[in-house]
């Protein structure tokens, strides 16, 4: 796992093209607003996220966000341990994100 700052998180996922955004919010959060081509997958739901985070290729390079930050860097610690060696967290989560988003 990589905690990246927002600038860092932006322009590398920018330039990947194994990228996936994997938001980790409520569904009441992300109705508040998400980056687009996010899919979520919400960590409060426990066993339910821990299988759907099984179901994907562990190839891929994933860009996790929550609100703050604190969720996504669970999320990923969690990937690693299932295998996923590219998982980057989101420093500030959604809340100090800056680039494009849907609201």
């Amino acid at each position: 796992m990589a905690d990246l700052a927002q600038d860092v998180w932006a322009s590398q996922l920018e330039n990947d093209t194994n990228a996936v955004i994997l938001d980790v919010r409520t569904e009441e959060e992300v109705s508040e607003g998400y980056i687009p081509e996010a899919i979520n997958l919400d960590i409060h739901k426990g066993q339910e996220f821990l299988d759907e985070i099984k179901k994907l290729d562990t190839d891929k390079n994933y860009y996790v966000y929550c609100r703050s930050g604190a969720r996504s860097g669970q999320a990923c610690s969690i990937m690693n341990q299932l295998g996923f060696e590219n998982a980057y967290n989101l420093i500030g989560g959604f809340s100090n994100w800056n680039g494009p988003s849907t609201e």
